[in-house]
């Protein structure tokens, strides 16, 4: 059996190498060869890399004279800003260590992140510090500082970014950091499995990884020779995804970012149309979204080239149509925040699978082994759990060792989503395996009931959970949005369905929503419906 047969498509990159460097070093490389082209876009502003590095180089400088040593941890919560960048990349270049905070976290979840890290420092945008008020965290930190956004004074002991970046120091003092060892980045997971969990990421994680991103896209970067490019960002630099497409990888292309601070379709709309952007990284739901727009048509995507669809498969159709109105190429692909994120991708030149990930990018591994030992590799078309290994892959979790033995086994992440690898090496992500739905002793993965509920003409929208039914173990119950001004039946739903799907796949209940709980990614919080159920079991509703 040929376990590795993606090696055919780039066997000049068995033996893939990065730079050791610092994220910081990495940066700078880039900034020092391009100092005068754009590196920032935001709020009709453009910062060139000169610019940029010397924002950066400043915040280096507070972290330094606030006494913060080497592996000190610093809380940012800022949205995808210019402020964001400068204290990302100081933070890392005084060897600190960078604890990434989304701001939909629950009081809960978010004191639970400052204690376990003991960060020192936070920096948050003026707007978001109402969650350092509702954690009740406000003697949490040695020092606040406040990133202005909305010019609102808090009324609480804080520093302001703008007045000590006027203040610092131009020169910070050097900090020796090894790439292989040292920390940059603790990426908490989202927590639906109880406590969120700290991916502790090293340089080397993170510059690798993008490192990968840019052999996926070293074709593309030949055919465009010394043209400025520039990256739409609305995907936040809090996550990983948005982290490395953008900041790691897209800033040494060297490529702009025009920075939105948060997913809304009429300004992302109105940007290409300003900017005229190359690259688009983002998820089904903002494409789908885009193609939606009722206006659509008055914009021009024609700048468009490649869009990078990330989180959850995108509709085939739906993809073959954004391609038809935009003519870019749309790569979906597969990442964990355990892996930096990004393991794989569809390949912009040759073969694209729309419905895959793609392939392992250029330096990854891969398996997929059986669901009960994980330790059996799985054969093409076999549908198994995916495991990944690379330098890409964390080091491991924070302070949870034991868990960290558990998901890390003899150099493999195992990363608890189901696959499948088809002959030429494309894999396919059938469902995590946390969400299998057990229905008298069928397994059942949700995404195949979604995706049958979705060829119905007036969805719009479906996910699937399983609920609790004693006797069956779990029944199958979809939430639906419907498409404007049509009216479908919960009932009818579920004939559909019939003439889908085998009779145990079929959902026995099906709840009609105006809209689903999602994230700041556009992603549906499936989450929050089985916690939506498990309260309306203990209620007796």
């Amino acid at each position: 059996m040929e376990t590795r047969p993606w090696l055919k498509n780039y066997p000049e990159l068995m033996d893939f190498d990065y730079p050791r460097l610092s994220l910081y070093h990495y940066l700078k490389r880039t900034a020092d060869q391009y100092p005068e082209q754009t590196a920032l876009i935001f709020n009709q502003e453009r910062i060139s890399y000169r610019e940029m590095m010397a924002g950066i180089d400043g915040m280096a400088a507070v972290f330094a004279e606030m006494g913060l040593k080497k592996g000190d941890r610093v809380a940012i919560a800022i949205p995808n800003n210019p402020a964001y960048v400068y204290s990302y990349f100081g933070a890392l270049r005084q060897g600190l260590v960078v604890v990434q905070i989304n701001p939909l976290l629950t009081p809960k979840e978010l004191s639970f992140i400052v204690r376990d890290t003991k960060a020192k420092v936070l920096v948050i945008a003026d707007i978001m510090f109402y969650m350092v008020e509702e954690a009740m965290l406000g003697d949490a930190f040695q020092k606040i500082i406040i990133a202005p956004l909305s010019g609102e004074k808090i009324e609480a002991d804080v520093l302001y970014l703008d007045e000590l970046l006027q203040q610092a120091r131009p020169e910070p003092p050097a900090v020796p950091i090894d790439p292989e060892e040292d920390l940059a980045v603790l990426q908490y997971t989202s927590g639906t499995t109880g406590f969120p969990k700290g991916a502790m990421l090293t340089h080397a994680n993170l510059v690798s990884n993008a490192e990968m991103m840019l052999q996926v896209l070293q074709e593309w970067k030949k055919r465009l020779g010394d043209k400025e490019v520039l990256f739409l960002a609305p995907m936040p630099f809090f996550d990983t995804y948005g982290l490395t497409c953008c900041l790691n990888a897209g800033l040494n292309i060297p490529a702009g970012q025009i920075l939105v601070p948060f997913i809304d379709v009429d300004m992302i709309l109105d940007l290409i149309n300003q900017y005229k952007p190359a690259v688009l990284p983002g998820v089904p739901e903002l494409f789908l979204e885009m193609l939606n727009h009722p206006e659509i048509e008055k914009y021009d995507l024609g700048s468009l080239d490649v869009c990078i669809s990330g989180d959850s498969p995108m509709p085939v159709e739906a993809l073959e149509l954004f391609e038809e109105k935009t003519g870019c190429s749309i790569l979906e692909g597969y990442g964990l925040a355990e892996a930096s994120p990004i393991s794989h991708c569809n390949p912009l030149l040759g073969v694209r699978k729309p419905g895959s990930v793609g392939l392992p990018c250029p330096g990854a591994d891969c398996k997929i082994v059986d669901l009960d030992t994980g330790e059996q590799e799985l054969p093409p078309g076999e549908a198994g759990e995916l495991i990944i290994k690379g330098p890409h892959v964390m080091k491991g979790y924070w302070n949870l060792p034991n868990k960290t033995v558990r998901a890390m086994r003899n150099g493999w992440l195992y990363t608890g989503d189901i696959a499948r690898m088809d002959e030429d090496g494309y894999f396919y992500i059938i469902d995590r395996k946390f969400n299998m739905i057990n229905y008298a002793g069928y397994k059942i993965f949700p995404r195949e009931v979604e995706a049958a509920i979705q060829e119905h003409p007036g969805v719009a929208e479906a996910v699937c959970i399983g609920v609790p039914e004693k006797h069956f173990g779990e029944v199958i119950k979809a939430y639906v949005v419907l498409k404007d001004k049509v009216a479908v039946t919960p009932e009818e739903i579920i004939d559909f369905c019939r003439s889908k799907l085998v009779k145990y796949k079929v959902p026995r209940q099906v709840e009609i929503r105006s809209e689903l709980p999602k994230s700041v990614f556009g992603k549906v919080l499936r989450h929050n419906l089985i916690m939506e159920e498990q309260r309306r079991l203990l209620l007796g509703e």
